[in-house]
């Protein structure tokens, strides 16, 4: 017997749904709207606009952050810390814009060819081997003294055995104001390492590396002036670069009188190997003949432009380096 009795409140006909689960969450494969298109892009191997528009906020994250660091590097090299570059094996050179005329023919713009200036120094980094040493380089840096206000250094790197003195010095004495990194348009930095070939690093982010010293020469030369507009000019420049490095410099007895002879014909047509105007063909061939030793026994021609380039003041480093 019961203590107390209580009437029914409901029914005996009504049913209640039990959980079949713990969470209830919806189908995310259902086809919904247009998500049977998203899913066919996807199977395409086409890229989910969602996670282009990621890609791109992230890019343009990178982007601000690269200026931002420029910005900040240029701002800490304003703080006068002589001590901050110091090195044994380090020489500098601060040069104003030069008056006189350096025979070349068309204005560059730094910006447009390096990119924008943000405060820090844009350092043109060569690694050289000093078995080799780049004697096109040296009149091309001082050329570039002569146009821009150029930070040069000069350093060992350790894989180097021996290096002579006039190698540590081939760029130039060392500036009292070298500290003071924002007094400068452009670095310019020599680095004696033993490498196969001669390297040139710019921009980590932007550029990759550039091996080859006619390659580099190629690259600081548009520094200076651009290159010729006409297609067969340009060609003529690039053809004669080439011959004088892989054939002048780097070829046989039989290949170098071959060379000889063509440049003794070239410029017999002309004061010039590419046209009326001094360019980069002439640098390379001066120094590619005066490194092969074959200066003294060019034919008539060759020996005409030899004093013609020497007349011009640029080829004063690699003539002092060689003796």
């Amino acid at each position: 017997m019961s203590m107390y009795q209580v009437k029914p409140v409901c029914g005996s006909h009504i049913t209640t749904d039990l959980p079949t689960c713990m969470y209830n969450l919806p189908n995310v494969h259902a086809q919904q709207g247009n998500s049977s298109t998203s899913e066919h892009a996807l199977q395409n191997g086409e890229v989910d606009p969602a996670v282009k528009a990621l890609e791109a906020r992230q890019d343009e994250i990178m982007r601000k952050l690269y200026e931002l660091k420029a910005a900040v590097e240029g701002l800490a090299k304003t703080v006068s810390t002589p001590d901050a570059d110091l090195d044994l094996t380090v020489s500098s050179s601060l040069s104003s814009q030069s008056p006189a005329s350096t025979t070349f023919k068309g204005v560059t713009d730094l910006d447009t060819l390096l990119g924008k200036d943000l405060g820090a120094l844009r350092d043109i980094v060569i690694n050289a081997n000093p078995a080799q040493p780049p004697l096109t380089l040296l009149v091309l840096h001082s050329v570039l003294c002569q146009r821009y206000r150029v930070l040069s250094t000069v350093h060992v790197h350790s894989s180097a055995a021996s290096v002579p003195p006039q190698l540590l010095s081939c760029l130039g004495p060392r500036h009292a104001d070298s500290y003071a990194r924002q007094m400068f348009q452009l670095g310019f930095t020599l680095i004696w390492k033993d490498v196969p070939k001669l390297q040139m690093k710019f921009s980590v982010q932007n550029m990759c590396p550039v091996e080859g010293e006619a390659n580099v020469a190629r690259f600081l030369f548009k520094l200076l002036s651009p290159y010729p507009s006409d297609p067969a000019v340009a060609t003529l420049v690039d053809s004669w670069v080439d011959t004088a490095f892989f054939q002048l410099l780097e070829g046989s007895a039989k290949e170098r009188a071959a060379v000889l002879r063509a440049l003794n014909s070239a410029l017999g047509c002309g004061p010039w190997l590419a046209g009326p105007e001094f360019s980069l063909a002439d640098i390379a061939c001066y120094c590619c003949v005066l490194q092969s030793g074959s200066a003294s026994s060019t034919p008539a021609n060759v020996q005409r432009w030899i004093k013609s380039c020497e007349n011009l003041g640029h080829f004063s480093p690699a003539k002092l380096f060689l003796k």
